[in-house]
């Protein structure tokens, strides 16, 4: 079985689609997601990168494309009226439904509920266009995917989801991860949704 790591921030547009392309990538391939939630804004502080610094021209054409792709792969993508947006407690709350939802080594079980409340977050901001920032937003997301959205919350707020978050962060600027999302093969590293063709190219690959 090979593994895909994918990192991902709530607040890329990217992101937004391959959580949903990804695993049916993974699915034809006999392989699995590793979801790693990690902070962008943070890792984006460490250098001189700005997501907003872009012409209006530039941004009319990239908002224009991502309507593109919607069309082209039937995901329901609408702009959201908060761009960017605060994503820390969303990012939390995937590690403690891991957490939560499976022992450390049953990666099945764990990959399931991170993939659920990822994609449940997606789809609340990326196409409902609801504020992820919010903390009770977050609960309400997550009890309608099937977590007690309450409890879930509280453990992202803790100290050791805080810690993880920062630790996955911090091992994507390691690993030299620039942007979101990124996913990795081994060791091989490809950035972009637009490359999730090589991603699949690779996994088909013999080891």
């Amino acid at each position: 079985m090979r593994f895909v790591d994918f990192y991902f921030d709530f607040s890329s547009t990217n992101s937004y689609f391959a959580a949903f392309l990804l695993p049916e990538i993974c699915a034809r391939n006999d392989a699995r997601v590793n979801w790693m939630p990690a902070h962008f804004a943070a890792l984006f502080r460490g250098t001189s990168f700005d997501v907003m610094a872009m012409t209006p021209r530039k941004a009319r054409y990239l908002w224009r494309d991502h309507a593109r792709y919607a069309e082209r792969t039937g995901l329901p993508f609408r702009k959201p009226s908060r761009f960017p947006i605060k994503t820390s407690s969303a990012l939390r709350a995937v590690l403690a439904a891991g957490r939560t939802s499976a022992p450390a080594d049953n990666h099945d079980l764990r990959e399931n509920a991170q993939r659920a409340i990822s994609q449940a977050f997606m789809r609340a901001y990326w196409e409902r266009d609801e504020d992820i920032s919010d903390r009770g937003v977050l609960a309400s997301i997550a009890s309608s995917a099937g977590f007690d959205g309450a409890t879930l919350m509280d453990i992202a707020d803790a100290k050791p989801a805080r810690d993880e978050l920062a630790a996955l962060t911090e091992t994507a600027v390691v690993r030299g991860v620039f942007g979101a999302p990124t996913f990795f093969v081994g060791d091989e590293m490809f950035w972009g949704k637009d490359r999730l063709d090589f991603v699949e190219q690779w996994l088909k690959r013999p080891e």
